[in-house]
């Protein structure tokens, strides 16, 4: 009879590299690569380093040490001066420090067209506009587009009015001469055209060089065309015939191009400071890494260095209220650190000598020695930096559908421009060239597809960054817009539905002891174990406030369990089959065990003196959130199965407790992904949730994989969607979210082909036989403005959507 269900993970005793047994370094340091730190182990004032593994040693107090050279090393174990001993030019050879990576060079794209990527400023090349950074820096100045159009704007706005107001009243004025107030528009609007407008002629040019039409093809094409008219009628009015002119002029059209002008201008100003929005979420996580990290160099000082001339191995030490720097591993020290910045867990977690922290975190009141593992671009935060700025420049596919139907719109637009020129001009009133001019401008300006372009682009950025800020990390616009689609979720259990480590479930006494010295007994002697289970016993005793009595004659059997002398007495603590060869009889105690076990647990039974003392359960424990969020995703109308490595007895009972249904117990990984693709054969649209790296292959398969942020790089970089909390309540949150920023796009395309659809028959005249009323290029310029910004300003609703 097993002490455990069959597929419980952690076998207490179990030694898979040290297991249960005994190790001369705190939980994890085992798996940590070496780094040689401080070759000569030379002392300082604060003791002697170890050579293998970097900590710090009292010479005067270690027993550890070995001659090389005529020079004394200190170890802090027996077992780092036996790998010295082996091997000493392999801890003594001068370490090589990596150059750190050099800054990869800026990379300018299109937030319409994240295709489109140079290592310098420019315009798209397809829809002509600005380039922006890829990843938008901390202290980043102001977009440079924003602060030209602002300047070219402000400057030339007045202007603008003079044009329009000497427009609109030149007529009343008798002193002033027509032709002369022709000249003084043209002069007026020169600059307005030529200057604050030079950037939108320079797009358009290259729209038709590049056989791209687009917005600034349009508009481009409509100014020009109004001010080039005017310009020679006013030059050369001679050339036009008598029907081309008004109160004694051949009519002009200044006003019309420099107010256009204007208004493009005002619109890409809003537009640019609503894009603006979106990257604050990305700032947001950039602002949480500190500036500097403090460095102990190997002559054992200690100097403050810039974030980016950290390199893995380097020993930095954290003190109490700093931030930690990067990834990496205690050495020394404990203290609780906040995590909840990145995790959103209120309760600050506990770091001891082997514990992993995450760059970016608050250090509390102890000082903490850690050695860097991830540095730069490899870090956690970094990660999910990256994230954010590739979901939010990714393209989704209702946007490649609509980036096909602006291409043939600017085309079609150009012909109804045409068209509407001709008519007019042919059977228009008088003066009916006027009018054809007018109106064809009216027609190429209210049409510019710019609402339609920015319609998804607009909502997946905001969208993705306001997720971000809930702990739901999209890696790209697909995932955005398939979310919302699944209806089954394939969960794992450990690290997904539980916490992922054991925790105290119950302790059943036997006769003559009582809860609590049961207890003592087994966690005094457990204390030399850094076995989870071990560690969820003395973790439990700890919390009691139980005095533990140090272990002699420590044993970790392989397998079986751990036995030793607390207090004199002959103590062990492991399964039946340790229980055995210590001469004690549990019989009695299968049922209770076996019960345990169905039950979710692992059962460890302990003795002492030779006689059984009782029963100790540990279990991994469901997470606080995951019960409420399960009846959220069932609520949502979703399938939820269960699959998992774990035996089909813990699996089931962890089922039974959140109601789940369907149950796959001791499930391989290539199990899991055959699993996915029947669901996906039967017509479902799956969606696969995990932590480990045995989950990636169906996180990779499912129609959108979801990775707890706690658990594994490789599972994070298989999924579409990191939580990064590692709470399923997420999931909800992400799914809601999906479908309200694909709703937020339609509607935006909808408006967008509506507002066409309308503006263009209404700006070439549709309405003026009937109702005699035009559209002039001015309104057109302004109606063209108004549609971007409102289709901006939709999609920032997303962002004070409550997805948090």
């Amino acid at each position: 009879m097993s002490m455990h269900g069959p597929g419980d993970r952690h076998a207490h005793g179990a030694d898979a590299g040290g297991g249960h047994g005994s190790c001369c370094h705190g939980p994890g340091h085992r798996h940590a690569p070496h780094h040689h730190h401080d070759a000569h182990g030379g002392d300082g004032a604060s003791g002697a380093l170890d050579p293998v593994c970097g900590m710090r040693v009292d010479p005067a107090a270690s027993k550890h040490r070995a001659e090389h050279g005529g020079r004394t090393h200190h170890f802090c174990s027996a077992r780092c001066r036996e790998r010295f001993l082996a091997a000493p030019a392999r801890y003594l050879a001068p370490r090589q420090q990596p150059a750190p990576p050099a800054p990869p060079g800026a990379v300018y794209l299109c937030p319409m067209h994240p295709d489109v990527r140079q290592d310098h400023p420019g315009t798209c090349p397809i829809c002509g506009m600005a380039l922006e950074p890829e990843m938008p820096g901390l202290d980043e100045e102001e977009n440079p587009e924003l602060r030209d159009f602002r300047r070219r704007f402000w400057t030339t706005l007045p202007l603008s009015l003079a044009t329009l107001v000497l427009a609109m009243s030149g007529q009343h004025w008798p002193a002033l001469p027509h032709a002369a107030r022709s000249w003084i528009e043209l002069a007026l609007s020169a600059p307005v055209v030529l200057w604050a407008g030079g950037p939108f002629f320079v797009r358009c040019a290259q729209s038709i060089r590049n056989r791209s039409p687009n917005m600034w093809t349009l508009i481009g094409i409509g100014v020009a065309a109004a001010f080039g008219y005017s310009t020679a009628a006013t030059i050369a009015p001679e050339l036009f015939p008598a029907s081309f002119r008004e109160h004694g002029r051949v009519g002009v059209y200044f006003e019309a191009a420099a107010v256009i002008v204007s208004l493009t201008l005002l619109g890409q100003l809003l537009e640019l400071r609503a894009r603006a929005k979106t990257s604050a979420a990305i700032k947001a996580l950039l602002g949480l890494a500190p500036k500097t990290a403090r460095r102990l160099r190997d002559d054992g000082g200690e100097e403050d260095v810039e974030l980016g001339h950290v390199h893995v191995g380097d020993r930095l030490r954290v003190r109490p209220g700093e931030k930690v720097p990067v990834d990496g591993v205690v050495l020394e020290g404990r203290s609780n650190v906040d995590e909840s910045m990145l995790t959103g867990e209120p309760v600050a977690v506990e770091k001891a000598p082997g514990a992993r922290v995450i760059g970016a975190t608050l250090n509390g009141n102890g000082s903490l020695l850690i050695r860097a593992e991830k540095v730069g671009s490899a870090t956690v935060l970094a990660q999910i930096v990256q994230l954010v700025a590739q979901a939010q420049r990714s393209r989704a596919p209702m946007q490649r559908l609509a980036d096909k139907v602006a291409y043939w719109f600017v085309l079609a637009v150009l012909a109804a421009a045409a068209a509407t020129f001709v008519v007019w001009g042919l059977s228009g009133p008088e003066p009916s060239w006027t009018y054809a001019v007018l109106n064809a401008v009216s027609v190429l300006i209210i049409a510019c597809p710019c609402a339609l372009g920015l319609a998804t682009p607009m909502s997946i950025m905001v969208a993705t960054g306001r997720a971000a800020r809930a702990g739901v990390l999209f890696r790209d616009a697909e995932a955005v817009e398939n979310l919302r689609r699944i209806d089954t979720l394939m969960v794992d259990k450990t690290g997904t539905l539980t916490e992922g480590r054991p925790a105290f479930r119950a302790a059943r006494p036997a006769a003559g002891f009582d809860e609590d010295e049961l207890l003592r007994l087994a966690a005094s002697l457990d204390q030399g174990s850094e076995h989870p289970l071990a560690e969820a016993i003395v973790a439990e005793a700890r919390r009691r406030g139980l005095a533990l009595q140090p272990a002699e004659a420590f044993e970790s059997v392989a397998g079986l369990g751990v036995r030793g002398r607390v207090g004199g007495r002959a103590t062990a603590v492991g399964n039946p089959a340790l229980m055995r060869e210590s001469g004690v009889d549990v019989a009695p105690w299968a049922e209770p065990a076996d019960a345990l076990r169905r039950d979710g647990a692992s059962a460890m039974f302990v003795a002492v003196d030779g006689a059984l003392a009782g029963l100790i359960a540990v279990a991994d424990p469901i997470k606080a959130s995951t019960p409420e969020a399960i009846r959220a995703l069932r609520q949502a109308g979703l399938r939820i199965v269960m699959a998992t490595g774990d035996g089909i007895a813990t699996a089931q009972a962890v089922a039974r407790r959140l109601g789940i249904d369907e149950v796959h117990g001791e499930v391989r990984p290539q199990d899991k992904i055959a699993l996915v693709q029947r669901l996906r054969a039967e017509g479902r649209r799956v969606a696969m949730a995990g932590d480990g790296i045995n989950d990636a292959p169906a996180l990779a398969g499912a129609d959108v994989g979801i990775a707890m942020g706690t658990g594994t790089d490789v599972a994070m970089a298989s999924a579409q969607v990191t939580l990064v909390r590692g709470d399923l309540r997420g999931i909800a949150r992400a799914r809601a979210l999906s479908g309200a920023t694909v709703a937020n796009m339609k509607q935006n395309l909808a408006f967008a082909f509506l507002y066409n659809a309308l503006g263009v028959p209404i700006a070439a005249g549709v309405l003026y036989p009937a109702f005699g009323l035009l559209l002039s290029p001015m309104l057109a310029a302004l109606a063209m403005s108004l549609s971007s910004v409102s289709v901006v300003a939709n999609a920032l609703r997303l962002g004070r959507r409550g997805a948090g």
